[in-house]
């Protein structure tokens, strides 16, 4: 978990903001990018109207103002934020007190042998600890829980891995990012927008390190959610 400031977030969004107003909506006759079969574009439809199910709105960082609603459809909660980057849980090269600023050993779940997840190689986002603006457990999200993240034409399927500030939304781990094509450095990497989480209500991944097993029931999900929802 960590709290970006203004300034930091500004800096990123300099950088960061060329790329994406270069960016072209995704071609939804193109084939899947990223992982799975299920393609971004249809699961960006479903989800282009926000019923709220939280009682106010996220911030992105702090000192921007809150403007994110957590959005309900059947099946899935969503939300379409930034994404700064988390490095936080076991210690690897990537992820550490050097490369990190805010790094934090600890995530707010572990893995099956008792050790914290890792940032760098697990794909893992993170969510608003409960408050009474929002408590993902009362939706069925919990640690372990699956969420497509989806970015311009790309898919990746993660776990619910860690909670962070009650009042900011948008974070996902190192390993998220890199596989999105976002830059991952936890520095200065991230983006300031255009990031979908649609997290599956009820599921979950055990144990939660197993990605394999969190791809597959993504996509069953994803699917599922297409048909469905």
């Amino acid at each position: 978990m960590r709290v970006r400031s203004l300034t930091l977030a500004a800096a990123g969004a300099v950088v960061l903001v060329p790329a994406l107003c270069a960016a072209a909506d995704p071609d939804p006759t193109a084939p899947a990018v990223g992982e799975g079969t299920v393609r971004a574009a249809d699961l960006l439809a479903k989800v282009r109207d926000c019923v709220p199910v939280s009682k106010g709105r996220y911030r992105t960082d702090e000192g921007t103002r809150a403007e994110i609603p957590v959005c309900g459809a059947p099946g899935v909660v969503f939300w379409k934020a930034d994404m700064d980057i988390d490095c936080d849980g076991r210690p690897g090269a990537l992820c550490n007190r050097r490369t990190d600023p805010l790094f934090s050993a600890a995530t707010a779940y572990r893995q099956s042998d008792g050790r914290y997840l890792s940032a760098e190689t697990l794909p893992y986002v993170v969510v608003p600890a409960p408050s009474s603006l929002w408590n993902h457990r009362d939706h069925g999200i919990r640690g372990g829980s699956v969420v497509a993240v989806i970015y311009r034409d790309r898919v990746q399927y993660a776990v619910v891995g860690d909670t962070g500030p009650r009042h900011i939304i948008g974070e996902a781990s190192y390993a998220t990012a890199k596989a999105l094509g976002i830059g991952a450095d936890p520095r200065h990497g991230g983006t300031a927008s255009g990031v979908t989480y649609i997290a599956f209500k009820d599921s979950r991944v055990q144990p939660i390190e197993d990605h394999a097993a969190a791809l597959a029931e993504g996509e069953r999900l994803a699917r599922l959610f297409l048909r469905d929802g």
